[in-house]
């Protein structure tokens, strides 16, 4: 399990959309948008509706979700996040899960605002990586600053 920084929690904590990327039975990827956060080192995601998803995390637990900025002032490429792990699924919790993670894509205080809801699925994510564009990378670090103080 990889270590989580802090510039990690605080992207994930501005409501970003997660584009999660799981395995077809015959090998292509298939993508879709949820929110996402975490809960703990674990990320977490749910699902009222989406059994195909469900069954293709318990098939090959291998994950990848990406999320980008949505706005940025600097120089270089826009942030963006990307989080390889291995999934797990259980039946059920999924408005648990949204109401968890409500404040980030609603506002404080904030709960899932539909309450009748099938219990769904709910997604963990043991984080194996992280990369991408952002405070997580010194690269990205260094390149940014350097294009915003011309006197360097």
């Amino acid at each position: 399990m990889a270590t989580i920084p802090d510039s990690v929690r605080e992207f994930l904590g501005a409501g970003l959309w997660a584009h999660v990327v799981t395995m077809k039975k015959d090998g292509r990827p298939h993508v879709n948008l949820c929110w996402a956060g975490f809960d703990g080192d674990d990320v977490v995601f749910a699902s009222f509706f989406d059994a195909k998803r469900a069954a293709r995390v318990r098939r090959d637990p291998h994950i990848t979700l990406s999320f980008h900025a949505k706005e940025y002032d600097g120089n270089a490429l826009y942030p963006y996040l990307v989080i390889d792990g291995r999934a797990t699924v259980t039946d059920g919790g999924a408005l648990q899960v949204m109401d968890h993670l409500s404040p980030s894509y609603i506002g404080p205080g904030a709960t899932y605002p539909n309450r009748e809801m099938p219990p769904g699925w709910t997604f963990r994510v043991s984080v194996d990586k992280i990369y991408g564009q952002g405070p997580w990378n010194e690269r990205w670090v260094e390149m940014d600053r350097a294009r915003s103080d011309p006197a360097r």
